[in-house]
């Protein structure tokens, strides 16, 4: 796996397998500059979906979502002695994952599917290595992931495709009655985020943001550090994309196809909030007690690829073609409820040192990341910064439960699967559900709007259908019993 450097969050579903054995890998359903992503909320307080013609807009009408079922609010998976896991997408992120959920006790993969042959098969070797049966493959096109997920012996399906298949990977998922989790985002469209929540409800089976940044040492520890009032009346925070991805982008060992960069062709917006979004979310308890409410966004000129590409790129090269309209950088505000502020940032395309910002500020003090700083009153005085390292007491259970996790981005990936399955092996209410899932990956199709708008603010729909104003657990949790 082509690794980023130390802390560094390299992209959630990325494909490595040589040269290009497709133009693009399963990237086929949002094509052209002109997609419509929007939506916007009607007098009822519903949101009314933008038409998949590409019409955005105030005048781009379609039907309300479904009428509410029962909330996924609160509701734990069915306890289970094994937790059996079906895999699509077996590129640099779902080859990597691949070993952690053979590394976690109570775990058995069950079935693996990607286009790729040489993908599968590799993955398929990992499982047998380590002692388990031979997984069933399946590599027969774009569409095979239908049959895995229409397994009788599957619990859990893990997506780790390119963006725009993530939806119909978690839809195809919930019908046949599997619990689901997909790499960021969990869809573009505002829509498909709607149709998400309201299935998930009606199959009574969880689908989830699998957001690994919320499962860092640093994050959990400001996480407890906050709910336990250090920080004092929460204020404001910040989180970010920010890395520099230039040569990743332009190199066609590492994407199999251009499916990433021809994004840059087709929004303006925050293209990957949720790296950033998901922990300050947590420490302000969105969802469970706050909510989001408005987005306002604005962007550079496109400038950062173009300018690579000319560099570095011969004038032959098929992205040559291309025309680049998103942001260098986007910076949106978001205002919850209570009024808070959280600061969102998402720059790919100019040289910046790797950050996700990750910070958070109240009326007793703050922290911010990248580098780690901590200034809370009475600890620290005379305008100097305190060593954050003085407050690992802090740190959550399952970092103290585990100080050297395997895997990749400093553990949290690790940590990430190891919570997911055993919340499932042991009946457990998950960390985060359907409503996290589309309130983080809202600014997406949101931030596209309000820049195109002149940073006009857009209304972040209620997810939860007004359950957000009852406080209750999400990441901030308690040590089970085994």
């Amino acid at each position: 796996m082509n690794e980023a450097p130390h802390r560094n969050h390299t992209p959630g579903h990325d494909e490595k397998a040589g040269p290009s054995r497709r133009t693009v890998l399963w990237t086929t359903g949002a094509a052209g500059a002109g997609l419509g992503l929007g939506g916007q909320l009607t007098a009822g307080g519903t949101v009314a979906a933008a038409p998949k013609t590409g019409a955005t807009g105030p005048s781009a009408a379609a039907a309300a979502p479904e009428a509410r079922s029962r909330t996924m609010i609160g509701v734990p998976f069915e306890r289970r002695s094994t937790v059996r896991v079906g895999i699509i997408g077996l590129g640099n992120r779902g080859g990597s994952m691949i070993d952690l959920f053979l590394a976690v006790p109570g775990v058995r993969v069950v079935a693996l599917c990607d286009p790729v042959k040489d993908k599968v098969a590799k993955a398929a070797k990992k499982v047998t290595d380590a002692g388990r049966p031979a997984p069933a493959v399946y590599t027969h096109g774009d569409h095979d992931f239908e049959n895995l997920c229409k397994r009788a012996d599957i619990d859990f399906v893990y997506a780790a495709t390119p963006w725009d298949r993530h939806f119909e990977m978690a839809k195809t998922a919930l019908l046949n009655g599997k619990h689901v989790g997909v790499e960021c985002p969990l869809s573009l469209r505002l829509e498909q985020l709607w149709e998400l929540v309201d299935l998930s409800e009606r199959t009574r089976r969880h689908c989830m943001q699998l957001e690994n940044c919320c499962y860092g040492r640093n994050e959990l520890r400001v996480l407890r550090m906050a709910h336990a009032g250090l920080f004092g009346e929460l204020l404001h925070g910040a989180g970010a994309y920010i890395h520099d991805l230039r040569g990743l982008m332009f190199d066609p060992a590492y994407y199999e196809g251009p499916w990433r960069r021809l994004w840059h062709t087709r929004l303006r917006g925050d293209l990957y909030p949720n790296h950033g979004f998901g922990p300050v979310a947590n420490y302000m308890d969105l969802n469970r007690g706050d909510r989001a409410v408005r987005i306002s966004s604005v962007g550079t000129p496109a400038r950062g690829l173009a300018a690579y590409r000319k560099e570095h790129l011969p004038p032959n090269d098929p992205s040559w073609k291309e025309s680049y309209i998103e942001s260098d950088r986007t910076i949106s505000l978001v205002q919850t409820s209570k009024g808070r502020v959280i600061r969102l940032e998402h720059d790919v395309s100019t040289p910046h040192p790797y950050s996700r910002i990750n910070s958070l500020a109240g009326t007793k003090g703050l922290f911010e990341d990248y580098p780690e700083r901590i200034y809370i009153e009475p600890d620290q005085s005379n305008d100097a910064w305190g060593d954050f390292g003085q407050y690992a007491e802090w740190d959550h259970w399952l970092w103290k439960e585990h100080p050297n996790p395997p895997g990749d981005h400093d553990g949290m990936d690790y940590m990430l699967v190891f919570r997911l399955m055993q919340c499932m092996r042991l009946g457990l209410v998950p960390d985060f559900d359907v409503y996290d899932a589309a309130t983080w990956s809202a600014p997406v199709p949101l931030s596209d709007l309000s820049i195109k708008a002149n940073g006009a603010p857009q209304e972040i729909p209620d997810f939860t259908r007004g359950l957000w104003r009852k406080a209750r657990p999400g990441m901030d949790s308690h040590q089970p019993e085994e």
